[in-house]
């Protein structure tokens, strides 16, 4: 393997050489995972990222980026490696070293808290190359999940909300003041929380990191939606995005229903799809005209039947490998 240099995240003069180093791996595997200064410094700037300690940059003698890890580390110590090497260096062990740092860091971690350790990565069902990899590193796969589509140029049914509920978006002029958006919050976290504890990897949603969520650039307060029962609880979200720069670079329109569920007591009333289709809406009106989501294959509440029922089809699948350290 050729000389390499390895070090720390430093600051974010690393950020532009980070997002080109993303789009020379993009332009070879066309995963559909386009980045941008921004994209990046919103991601690395979340509250449940230590960028010192769980952000590696690989480079070769000359100071050229050729390999990117980066841990996401759940409080139950469970963590997500995401990772790339440049096209021109792969297959030279840098892969495997990456790993390496991945699995030490983790170790690190477990060992102070007293627990055991989780570690996953991510991979297209088609990156071959990856999967053997993974596998020749101890991984199994774990859990599969689905990338969906719908046009939205396409007629859209209209949202039905059962009898007893208000739809509001988080823009509506209840929720205007620092204190009411406080309380947005507060009950959204919760709702979130409730609904998705009987997920597979269930991680509770801090308050802090849907501030951050909803103070970044791209946030629109009015894709998202909450579904109201008549004493004020949150039975119901949808949370949209879209990224403006990915959709100006790829010359597309495309929109993700982001986050969508139904608190757990309010379940097979029509909420969801009522969500659903209301997050669609708001989506054409702002002129997306693809929506995208992705969906756990073993969703305990049926999602995918409820997507497909709407004219979302799979375009994608992905695979979820681990392993215990």
């Amino acid at each position: 393997m050729k000389t390499l240099v390895t070090r720390s995240y430093q600051s974010e003069t690393d950020l532009e050489a980070i997002a080109e180093f993303f789009q020379v791996c993009e332009a070879v595997d066309r995963l559909d995972e386009w980045v941008s200064v921004s994209d990046l410094r919103q991601e690395f700037n979340a509250p449940d990222i230590d960028k010192e300690h769980d952000i590696r940059l690989w480079e070769n003698g000359e100071g050229k980026l050729i390999g990117f890890g980066k841990l996401l580390i759940q409080e139950s110590i469970d963590a997500f490696l995401s990772f790339r090497v440049h096209p021109t260096a792969r297959g030279e062990g840098i892969e495997q070293e990456i790993i390496r740092w991945g699995e030490a860091r983790m170790k690190e971690v477990a060992r102070d808290k007293g627990v055991y350790a989780k570690f996953r990565s991510p991979v297209r069902d088609t990156q071959t190359e990856r999967i053997a990899l993974l596998e020749s590193c101890g991984f199994t796969p774990k859990r599969y999940f689905f990338e969906m589509e719908r046009s939205l140029t396409d007629p859209l049914p209209k949202p039905e909300l059962p009898v007893g509920f208000t739809l509001q978006s988080h823009s509506s002029p209840q929720f205007s003041g620092k204190q009411e958006q406080r309380k947005f919050i507060e009950a959204w976290v919760e709702a979130h929380n409730q609904t998705f504890i009987d997920h597979w990897n269930f991680h509770e949603v801090k308050v802090e990191q849907v501030e951050h969520i909803v103070s970044g650039p791209d946030y629109r307060p009015d894709l998202t939606w909450v579904a109201i029962a008549s004493d004020g609880t949150f039975a119901a979200f949808c949370y949209c995005c879209f990224y403006p720069e990915e959709n100006k670079y790829k010359g597309t329109k495309e929109g993700w229903i982001n986050t969508l569920g139904t608190r757990r007591g309010f379940r097979k009333r029509g909420l969801g799809k009522a969500m659903l289709l209301s997050g669609m809406e708001g989506l054409r009106a702002v002129g997306m005209d693809k929506a995208l989501l992705g969906v756990d294959a073993e969703n305990p509440s049926g999602a995918t039947r409820l997507y497909e029922s709407v004219s979302f089809r799979k375009v994608h699948a992905n695979i979820v490998y681990g392993k215990e350290l």
